[in-house]
């Protein structure tokens, strides 16, 4: 049962070795809707370096056990979270939307997909074998046998509170890893709905540990405590690189980062399509993806036509709350997103054209929210701050380029490398952009947001550290490692 302050606010608990329970430092932290900061979601807890070391240690304990438990009992516990999931997906949207800020539907939509990605890993989770190999003695079989790492600690993003840990967490649970993880204190209760989940359908004590809190109280002990073999990440660059120095020798480390994502729009693309692409791509959730649309490389012949359509459909969308049906953009998340992108809207009237947007919205509705017009910058070159780093709001810059050529060299001069598409009709110009641009996700007349749960997903440069991908049956691998045995007579 969940307590309540002595205000009536619900107070959520830790989980550690299966029991819920409080901090050790007896402090918590309030969970506000950013559409409106008056309504409290509720009051989480504050850890501490001991909750996280606590939770390491428990994870440690049950490792032994939960490695010997058959995969097929692993799966049946994936299979019974996703039935959770599904059952409660309208109750936990709602909550979803107030504590993030994302479209109702969106948030729903999260949690269903996050239920049919248990069950992927359920079901692809009994087949991830090794292999043997051909070779000369008759005496003799060679072969390989996946095991589990140990402990894996999870540190999820607020963008998407659900699906993000979702894609780590149930991986690493039927491989037969055991888990610490720590959400983001923006949108902490989906994360515990998760784990509510999992623990519903049966997961042992320890094996699943859940803990809030300020990355640098908890975090150290996280990614350097002896026990934790194995760290998946997903964030900032900045962060994933500090991450990634600290880790040992020993740990593994899977990060996925920062993006500065581009769109092509060919001479013979279709301009409805491509404004859909830049709309869809880089305004929905906010622009708070790290796939999402930030730079549109237009050419010459279709950039005054394409930039009219562009402007005329952000002129014509809906701001407010995710809860409010019909609205196309809900607030930033938190005050910092609105400070951070409004600073980055200021740097881009010095530097290029504002064309709309860009204005934070303070009356009637809007007065304790944190809204913010999206806007669109032209006359945008490739050496702007606002073209070079992650905004991770609704901003877009239209940059004129000459030709196919002189795009691609532009959508590759950057540091990042997570994902990029192009809107064209030819084929030749798709093949060779496919084989040509450095992203990790290529889409040709796609959004640069969105993946799907049974491919591969993960960044070139420094969106990632390029080792394992998430999603699919490769996310698998990352939780495992090879054993090769060699078994005489």
């Amino acid at each position: 049962m969940t307590p309540s302050s002595d205000s009536g606010a619900a107070i959520f608990l830790n989980l550690i070795a299966g029991t819920w329970k409080p901090s050790t430092s007896g402090a918590t932290f309030a969970n506000t809707n950013p559409a409106d900061v008056r309504d409290l979601v509720g009051l989480f807890q504050a850890s501490v370096a001991a909750d996280a070391q606590e939770a390491v240690d428990a994870a440690a304990a049950a490792f032994d056990a939960w490695r010997r438990t058959p995969v097929t009992k692993r799966a049946r516990i994936l299979f019974g979270a996703a039935d959770y999931l599904e059952r409660h997906a309208d109750a936990f949207a709602r909550e979803l939307t107030r504590e993030e800020g994302k479209a109702l539907a969106q948030a729903r939509d999260e949690f269903l997909r996050s239920a049919q990605t248990l069950r992927f890993y359920a079901v692809e989770g009994q087949s991830f074998t090794g292999e043997t190999f051909p070779q000369d003695d008759p005496d003799m079989v060679v072969y390989t046998q996946r095991e589990p790492l140990g402990v894996v600690s999870v540190i999820a993003p607020w963008n998407f509170p659900v699906s993000i840990p979702a894609r780590k967490i149930a991986p690493a649970l039927v491989a037969g890893n055991t888990v610490v993880f720590k959400p983001s204190s923006e949108a902490p209760l989906s994360g515990l709905r998760l784990v509510e989940a999992l623990v519903h359908g049966g997961v042992p004590a320890g094996v699943l540990n859940f803990v809030t809190g300020r990355a640098g109280e908890v975090g150290p002990v996280l990614t350097t405590a002896a026990p934790v073999r194995a760290i998946s990440f997903t964030g900032s660059t900045a962060a994933g690189e500090q991450i990634h120095r600290a880790a040992s020798l020993t740990t593994r480390t899977q990060m996925e980062l920062g993006g500065k994502n581009p769109l092509i729009v060919m001479e013979d693309a279709d301009l409805d399509l491509a404004v859909d692409l830049a709309v869809k791509g880089g305004l929905s959730l906010s622009g708070q993806a790290c796939t999402g649309t930030s730079r549109i490389l237009v050419v010459p012949a279709v950039r005054a036509a394409f930039t009219e359509k562009l402007v005329a459909r952000v002129r014509a969308l809906k701001i407010g709350s995710g809860l409010t049906p019909g609205v196309d953009l809900g607030p930033l998340t938190s005050a910092g997103q609105l400070r951070s992108v409004l600073g980055y809207i200021e740097a881009g009237k010095d530097e290029a054209t504002l064309l709309c947007g860009g204005e934070q919205l303070t009356d009637g509705d809007y007065a304790h929210g944190y809204y913010v017009t999206p806007a669109v910058f032209g006359d945008v070159t490739n050496t702007m701050r606002i073209a070079r780093e992650e905004i991770f709001g609704p901003v877009l810059t239209v940059i004129e380029v000459a030709d196919y050529a002189d795009a691609l060299a532009q959508a590759n001069d950057t540091e990042y490398g997570l994902a990029a598409s192009i809107c064209t009709r030819s084929a030749r110009y798709a093949h060779a952009f496919a084989h040509d641009v450095e992203a990790g996700t290529v889409k040709v007349n796609r959004t640069t947001t969105g993946n799907l749960i049974n491919a591969p997903f993960g960044g070139l440069k420094r969106s990632s550290v390029s080792t394992f991908r998430e999603s699919g049956r490769t996310g698998l691998e990352f939780y495992t490692q090879i054993k090769t045995v060699y078994r005489g007579a």
